[in-house]
This record gives C-alpha cells, structure tokens and sequence, in this order.
C-alpha cells in the first residue's frame, strides 16, 4: 500500500477521458457465457481484480477462459463440465454472490474465501437461499464450501434482499440451470439498486431466458431452460466514470467521456441528473460524446441515492465542495459494503476540516469552501470508490494524500494513470 498525494489543480480541468468496460456487464457476461449452450465471445471485457477474480473463479472450477494474447479486453468462454475447485473473492461482491449458485452445479466440493475485509460482508442471504433450493453449503460467510452435486433442484424461496440486489441477481443468473428453475419471492424493506437487478433481467433475456417478474419488485420467476450462447460487447463503466464527471463542477471546468450509450441498464448513468442538479450543463452527442460543464461552484442537494448507492462516495465528495448543506438519503445499505461506507465518509470528510453527520438512511454534509479543507491523509478503507472520492476532493485542495489508491485495482486498474492525465499532472 502507498499514500498518494492526488493532483491540485488551481485552473479549471479540460479533458476527455475513456473509460474501459462495466465491471456489472462484464461479470454478468461471464456468468451466463460459462453457463450457455455453446462458446461465447466478450468484447470490451474490464480487465480489473473484481473480472479477473470471475475470470479465475470460473476457470477453477472447469470453465474454458481464452483470453487474447493481443487484447486482453476479448474473452473466449468455453462451458465445460464442472468440478471442484478452489475460488478466490477478494473483495469482490459479484464473486462471492454469483458464483456459488454456478458452484452448486458442479460435481464436487467448491471451496470460497476471500481477503480479510470480506469476511465480514453479509453472505448468509444467498447461502441460505441456495441450501432451500437444495443446495448443500457448509458456512454462512466467508470461508464457506459448496458440496456441488452435479445440479439444484431449485423451485420456490423466500429471501431479505434489502441489503443487497446482487442476492437476487446472483440466484437469477443460474436459475434457468436449475431443476425447476426458481421463484424468488422478496420480504423485507425495498431493494436498493434496482437497476442492477434490470440489468441482469435484460442480460438473460438477451440469453434467452425469459424473467417473469411483477411491479412492486418483490417476485421473480426463471423456468428451467436453456441459456443461449451471446457474443456479448460490454459498454463502457458509467459508475467509474462518475468521479471523473464530478471533476468538472468541482473545478469549473470541462471533461468528455467518449461512447457514452443513449440507453443503458447501468446505474451509474444517474450521475448526470446529479450533477445537472448540483448545477452543472451536461451536452450528449450524437456519435456518443458526452460532456459535462461546471458553472461556478459546485449547488447542495437533497437527493435519495437508494437505486445508486454506489454514486454515493463520488456524489458526497462533490458535496463536501458544495454551497450550502446537502442530505443523502436511502442508503443505509452501505454499511454492508466494501466497508461502511456511511462512517467512512463522515469520518474522512470530518477528518479534512468538513462537516458531515450520518443519519439512520444517509449522511448530511455541509460544504466549505475548498481553501478551508485541510490536505490531511485521506483513508480508503481498503475501498475503491472511497480512494477515487478522496482523488476528486484532491483537485481542489493542494496536498491532500489519499491511503491505499492501490484498491482502485477492483474495477479501475489505470485509475492513477487515467486521473492523472485527466489533471494533466502525468509524467
């Protein structure tokens, strides 16, 4: 781990920044390659730890990875017959909530663990769902074993995803590969990021697997059926390019990102309205060019981020900036995530000279103005979007080091680099 001092600017940035793949797409795109009738080819594949830790996994427990010596970002996935093997999940949601579905359709004892800081990230929902639908699991976190058996009888179950869309997500990946398929009924508060769960939906009925669902997003339903092998292109990671968008309002300046899609499923494409509202123009070109402008200082919001948490660190960021006192509501559920997300942005934001409290759903946050901000060390937390969100409150105030910037490895690999020649600051 290293401290990082993160780029000042006293000028107003200009950039065009290009961003590579969704980590959301690309390891739903392995998912349902490695699960489909026949071979499958993704292009524009994220190559970070969290798809490269998939990308393992799935080739642990016998799935054919070919990954293209002369660009790594096109991926080759041969479905192939299961077996034991050993998986790896980092810190990587997507990993330990998808995979052991597909594990429990192996022959043989599929064993998970992950790094220090997920061992501590609620599991239990996805165990305990998979062991009604007949799976055999030893553990209710990290480390746990699946006792694969070759399938999952499957039917109906009962499940609390108000911590998390990725426990529905990851039962409705590998549903249509279960004996009776599933039925998925929700209890509990709302579940946060919808949108993921729409993403998935889409992404199997691209696979030919039809969802039947209902409209208070409490009930989901897969019959037993084939998945259709999909060469599948991954658009570009909206919610990584939040951070660099900010920079804009932060600064007062200009920043582009190129292929910015005219619909998309990805969550993290509810940044423009934010920062339309925080007081920033946003142009979207025909050939894809989006653009965003800062207008003066950045305007406090009141905002409910339940259905985009993960804009949450890159949104409070921008709030800590603003002018005048900004409320985030509906996102409790960060407590769950790579850490609490809530106390670790009160806390780092406190910890620099600013004002922020948390609330039962959120956290309000008082701006002041940047000259007023210290250039204290800035703790990540072993959490990628806590580092780029201290980068972002870096640009404006001279000297301030962010601690680990390594972790932004999970789904950004280049974030230095890349933010650095956003800054215009790379060597």
């Amino acid at each position: 781990m290293s401290n990082w001092v993160a780029p000042f600017l006293d000028r107003p940035v200009d950039s065009v920044v290009d961003l590579p793949g969704s980590k959301s797409i690309t390891n739903r795109a392995l998912i349902l390659a490695a699960l489909a009738t026949g071979p499958s080819r993704i292009t524009g594949t994220l190559r970070s730890r969290d798809t490269d830790l998939m990308l393992d996994g799935l080739a642990a427990i016998g799935v054919g990875v070919d990954c293209h010596p002369d660009d790594p970002t096109t991926v080759d996935i041969t479905p192939r017959p299961l077996h034991a093997g050993s998986i790896d999940c980092g810190l990587a949601g997507t990993v330990m909530r998808f995979l052991p579905a597909v594990a429990a359709l192996a022959t043989g004892d599929v064993t998970f663990d992950g790094d220090e800081q997920a061992r501590s990230r609620p599991l239990g929902t996805v165990l305990d769902a998979l062991r009604a639908l007949g799976a055999e699991i030893d553990g209710d976190g990290l480390p746990f074993t699946v006792h694969g058996r070759g399938g999952v009888p499957g039917g109906p179950v009962t499940i609390d995803a108000s911590a998390s869309s990725q426990f529905v997500s990851g039962l409705l990946l590998s549903a249509a590969r279960f004996e009776s398929g599933i039925s998925i009924t929700h209890s509990g508060a709302p579940v946060p990021s919808m949108p993921h769960i729409d993403m998935t939906v889409e992404m199997l009925e691209k696979a030919g697997v039809r969802v039947e669902f209902d409209a208070t997003a409490t009930r989901w339903r897969v019959a037993p059926t084939a998945v259709t092998a999909v060469d599948w292109t991954v658009e570009p990671d909206l919610s990584n390019a939040a951070a660099f968008l900010a920079a804009a309002p932060a600064t007062g300046g200009r920043v582009s990102v190129p292929r910015w899609p005219a619909t998309t499923t990805q969550p993290g494409s509810a940044i423009v309205g934010i920062l339309e509202r925080m007081g920033a123009s946003v142009v979207h070109a025909p050939d894809g060019l989006l653009t965003v402008r800062g207008n003066g200082r950045p305007r406090a919001i009141e905002v409910d981020l339940h259905e985009v948490g993960e804009l949450t660190p890159t949104v409070a960021a921008l709030c800590a900036l603003a002018d005048g006192t900004s409320v985030l509501r509906g996102i409790a559920h960060l407590r769950g995530h790579e850490t609490d997300r809530l106390s670790a942005l009160s806390t780092e934001i406190n910890r620099i000279g600013g004002q922020c409290r948390e609330t039962d759903d959120g956290l309000v946050i008082t701006g002041r103005e940047a000259a007023d901000l210290e250039p204290a060390l800035w703790h990540s937390y072993a959490d990628h979007r806590m580092a780029t969100a201290g980068a972002l409150i870096g640009l404006r105030v001279d000297g301030l080091t962010v601690e680990n910037v390594e972790t932004t490895a999970k789904t950004l690999p280049d974030f230095v680099k890349m933010w650095e020649a956003m800054a215009g600051t790379a060597s």
